[in-house]
C-alpha cells in the first residue's frame, strides 16, 4: 500500500516552501509519487494499492488499485487503510523515492517470516517510512503521535505493547524539507525525482552545494 496525497499545488509538500513555491513543490511531490508507484509496480506482490487523499491524475499507473483515504487524523487514516485492504500488507508513503523493488521485497519477506507478524522502517528524523502488519489492528496506532521526533519510537513501543514481533527495515531519509529533497536526490540521481528537482530548482541546488 502507498498512502499519499494527490500532488496539488498548495496542498502537498508545503514544507518545501520556501525555498520552492507551491507549483514547484507540487511538481517535486508528483515526481516522488511517480517514482514510488513505479517501484511498487515493479515489486512482486499479490496486490498493489494506492490509498489516496484527492483525485487521481495521469500519474496513476495501470494495474494499481485505488482506495480512498477516510477522514480523520493520520493515525486513524493509517489504521483505516489496513482495515480497508483487509489482509497482510506493507504500507509506505510517497516521501522515499529512493526506494527499490528489492527493499520492498525484503519488507514483504520479513512480514511473511514465521518469527514475525509486523515490520517497521524508521527514518533519521524520528518518524517511520514503512509499517507492515500481518493482521489489521486499529489498536496499533492508538496513542501514537504522528509527525513528531518520537513517532517512530512510540510506534515501535506500541507494537511491542500489543505483543507484536516487528522486524526492522533499513532506515531511509524521507523528503520533508528542501535539504531532505537534495539529500534524497543525491542518493538516487538517475530517478525521476532527482531529474525533476534539478529541472525545477537548479539555482537552489547549486547554492546548496
Amino acid at each position: 500500500m502507498v498512502i499519499a496525497k494527490a500532488p496539488v499545488a498548495g496542498l502537498v509538500k508545503t514544507r518545501l516552501c520556501p525555498p520552492l513555491d507551491e507549483q514547484q513543490a507540487a511538481a517535486v511531490a508528483q515526481a516522488a509519487l511517480t517514482d514510488t508507484l513505479a517501484t511498487v509496480m515493479a515489486t512482486r506482490a499479490a496486490r498493489r494499492v494506492l490509498v489516496l487523499d484527492g483525485e487521481p491524475g495521469d500519474w496513476l499507473p495501470d494495474g494499481l488499485e485505488l482506495v480512498r483515504q477516510r477522514e480523520g487524523d493520520l493515525a486513524a487514516r493509517l489504521a483505516d487503510a489496513f482495515v480497508d485492504v483487509g489482509e497482510p500488507a506493507l504500507l509506505i508513503g510517497m516521501d522515499t523515492p529512493q526506494l527499490t523493488p528489492a527493499l520492498l521485497g525484503r519488507g514483504l519477506d520479513l512480514l511473511a517470516a514465521p518469527d514475525s507478524d509486523s515490520v517497521i522502517g524508521l527514518t533519521p528524523d524520528g518518524g517511520y517510512w514503512a509499517i507492515g502488519l500481518r493482521r489489521p489492528d486499529r489498536r496499533v496506532f492508538v496513542g501514537v503521535p504522528m509527525s513528531t521526533s518520537s513517532t517512530g519510537s512510540m510506534q515501535l513501543r506500541r507494537m511491542h505493547e500489543l505483543g507484536l514481533r516487528p522486524r526492522a527495515l533499513p532506515r531511509l531519509r524521507d523528503v520533508d524539507r528542501f535539504r531532505d529533497a537534495v539529500a534524497v536526490a543525491a542518493i538516487a540521481p538517475a530517478g525521476g525525482f532527482a531529474r525533476i528537482l534539478r529541472a525545477t530548482a537548479q539555482d537552489l541546488l547549486e547554492a546548496a552545494v
